[in-house]
C-alpha cells in the first residue's frame, strides 16, 4: 500500500480502508470468519478500519475489537454515532448528551480506550452544530478520540462547521465520509473541493455503487446475491443499469474486472484519501485486494466521463442521506392558508 495523508492531520492511511458494515447480522454472522477477513486485510497493508455503533446494533464493533487484540496500536480505527440505537428518543443524534454516552459504549465494544476518528454518521438538523463541535472538542481533549469528522455532510454545512469552530475556539472536523462512485459523482461539484480547501481527509463509501459495479447486476437479469434479498430501488434503476452495461465492456477492454475499474476510478481523484471496501466474504476481499495497484490511464477516465459526466449522480443510493426538505414534502410547501393569502 502507498499510504496517503489523512488531510492535514499528520496521520497516514492506506488508500483502501476496510469498512466493517457487513460483519455481523447485516452480512456475515460468522464472527471467526469476520476476524479472519480483518486479519487478511491488515496483513495486506490496510491500516484503516471503519465501523459504526449501529452496524448490527454494535455487533460489528465487537468483532472489530476482537480482531484488533494485539494489533490496536498500528491501526487507525474509525467509528461513528448519530443513528438510533434503541427506541428511546435520546439514544440517537449529535447532542452532547448522546455522543458522550455513545462513545463510551463504542469504546467498550471495541475494547479500546480511544478511537482515532470519531464521525457523526449523518447530519442532525435538530442539534446546533456548536453543541456537537463542543462535545467532540471535549472528547478530543480528554484523549478519548484523536480526531473527528462527518459523514454525508453537504458542502454548505461543512463550511458552516469550520466557520463555527473558528469563531468559538473549537476543534474542527478533519474528515468527511461521502458516497462516491462512478455512478454517484455529485460530490465532485462542491464537497470534494471544500474538503480539499479545508485540508480534510475524505473517506468515500460505496465505491462499488451500492453493488451495481460488481458486475453481478445486469439489465433484464435476476441477480442471486446477498444484497438482492433487500428491496433496494437503486439496484433496479434503469439509468444506473444502462451505465453499467456501458462500463462492463470498457473494463474488459482495459483488461480488468469491473470492480477494479470502479476502485481505480474513485482513487484517481486527488481529493479522495481512501475508499472503503465492504467485503462480506474472504473471496470479496481477495477480489478487491487484487486490484490494489490499478491506476487508470487518462483515456479510460475520459471514457468514464463520457458515460457518467463529472459531477453527475445517476439516481440515488437507497442508503444515501437526503435532507429533510427532500424527504418530507410539507417542508417544501407553504400551508394552504398561506398560499391562499399570497
Amino acid at each position: 500500500m502507498r499510504y496517503r495523508g489523512l488531510g492535514k492531520t499528520g496521520i497516514r492511511v492506506s488508500p483502501y480502508a476496510l469498512g466493517a458494515m457487513m460483519f455481523g447480522a447485516l452480512g456475515n454472522p460468522d464472527h471467526d470468519e469476520c476476524v479472519r477477513i480483518i486479519h487478511r486485510a491488515l496483513d495486506a497493508g490496510i491500516n484503516l478500519i471503519d465501523t459504526a455503533d449501529m452496524y448490527a446494533h454494535g455487533e460489528s464493533e465487537e468483532i472489530v475489537g476482537r480482531a484488533l487484540k494485539g494489533r490496536r496500536s498500528d491501526i487507525v480505527l474509525a467509528t461513528k454515532a448519530r443513528l438510533p440505537m434503541s427506541d428511546e428518543p435520546n439514544h440517537q443524534g449529535a447532542s452532547r448528551r448522546w455522543l458522550v454516552r455513545a462513545l463510551e459504549d463504542s469504546l467498550r465494544r471495541l475494547d479500546t480506550d480511544y478511537v482515532d476518528i470519531y464521525q457523526i454518521h449523518r447530519p442532525d438538523p435538530d442539534t446546533d452544530i456548536e453543541e456537537t463541535l463542543g462535545a467532540l472538542t471535549d472528547l478530543q481533549r480528554a484523549g478519548k478520540i484523536r480526531t473527528f469528522g462527518t459523514s454525508s455532510l453537504p458542502a454548505s454545512e461543512l463550511v458552516r462547521a469550520h466557520w463555527v469552530a473558528e469563531r468559538r475556539g473549537l476543534a474542527r472536523p478533519r474528515t468527511e465520509q461521502p458516497v462516491y462512485s462512478i455512478l454517484n459523482r455529485g460530490i465532485e461539484r462542491e464537497v470534494l473541493p471544500v474538503a480539499q480547501e479545508f485540508g480534510m481527509g475524505t473517506l468515500v463509501w460505496s465505491p462499488l455503487g451500492g453493488g451495481l459495479l460488481t458486475g453481478r447486476y445486469r439489465k433484464g437479469q435476476e441477480a442471486a446475491t446477498h444484497r438482492s434479498q433487500y428491496d433496494f430501488e437503486h439496484l433496479k434503476d434503469d439509468r444506473r443499469l444502462d451505465a453499467v452495461e456501458q462500463l462492463i465492456p470498457l473494463a474488459e477492454e482495459a483488461g480488468m474486472p469491473l470492480t477494479h475499474l470502479a476502485m481505480g476510478f474513485v482513487l484517481s481523484h486527488p481529493g479522495v484519501t481512501s475508499a472503503l471496501l465492504g467485503p462480506r466474504t474472504m473471496a470479496h476481499l481477495d477480489d478487491l485486494l487484487a486490484g490494489a495497484e490499478v491506476t487508470l490511464p487518462d483515456d479510460v477516465l475520459d471514457r468514464i466521463d463520457a458515460i457518467v459526466p463529472p459531477g453527475t449522480d445517476m439516481g440515488t443510493l437507497d442508503m444515501a442521506y437526503q435532507p429533510p426538505a427532500i424527504r418530507q414534502r410539507e417542508l417544501r410547501r407553504r400551508p394552504p392558508a398561506d398560499r391562499a393569502a399570497a
